[in-house]
């Protein structure tokens, strides 16, 4: 069972997030917050494993909010899915880097959400399409000015198989395009991305992506 924490300044948004929730009954929400500065109050008494935090609300956004997570909670401990209608690729990073597990869109489908609780909650990481967009949007226009050798000797484990679809990854493609490119099946895609992430160290695709560019695969 997985306890949940929602996190948003609309009423209206964690009211449908609840309901969507109470769908399935592997997840329980302990709790909906409209502001970020109550929710490390909240986690000091309540046990959650999952935040789903909205990142532009009052007092603190939720950027903030998860950094003031993972100054007390670490990644095994709570994890986070930050939520928002907005993709600018400012919000992709910054989310990423002070500690989110994944990043997805308000407008993904009610599968898409539940799945990628699931993903997040099992050690993955969740970024919908047009987070992931977003992301490679930037690391195309601001590449680093050299290569990372060390993050390219890391790349030179992968079997050219497991090489080929780290850049692909990093191109935008989801499993589903790879795996029609490719003629294998999805599962085969999946299968050869989470071991190229795990020989690279990369703990969820967004990383993938970020040390791709960065060792410059696709350049």
């Amino acid at each position: 069972m997985t306890r949940i924490l929602i996190v948003d300044d609309q009423d209206e948004v964690r009211a449908g997030i609840r309901a969507l929730l109470a769908l399935d009954p592997a997840l329980v929400v302990v709790g909906d917050l409209s502001d970020g500065l109550q929710v490390v109050p909240f986690l000091r008494e309540h046990p959650v494993d999952l935040v789903l935090m909205d990142i532009r609300m009052p007092g603190i956004d939720g950027v903030e909010a998860t950094r003031r997570i993972r100054a007390g909670h670490a990644g095994e401990q709570v994890r986070i899915i930050v939520l928002t209608t907005f993709d600018q690729d400012e919000n992709v990073l910054a989310a990423l880097r002070a500690g989110a597990d994944g990043f997805l869109s308000k407008t993904v489908s009610p599968g898409e959400l539940v799945a990628g609780i699931a993903e997040v909650v099992n050690g993955g990481g969740a970024l919908s399409a047009r987070a992931a967009a977003a992301l490679i949007g930037h690391m195309a226009h601001n590449p680093p000015p050299a290569i990372d050798r060390e993050l390219l000797d890391r790349f030179a484990v992968l079997t050219p198989r497991e090489r080929e679809m780290s850049i692909l990854v990093a191109r935008g493609l989801s499993n589903d395009e790879i795996a029609a490119q490719m003629f294998v099946s999805p599962f085969t895609v999946k299968t050869h991305v989470v071991r190229a992430m795990t020989k690279i160290g990369a703990r969820d695709r967004a990383q993938l992506v970020s040390f791709a560019f960065r060792a410059g695969l696709d350049r």
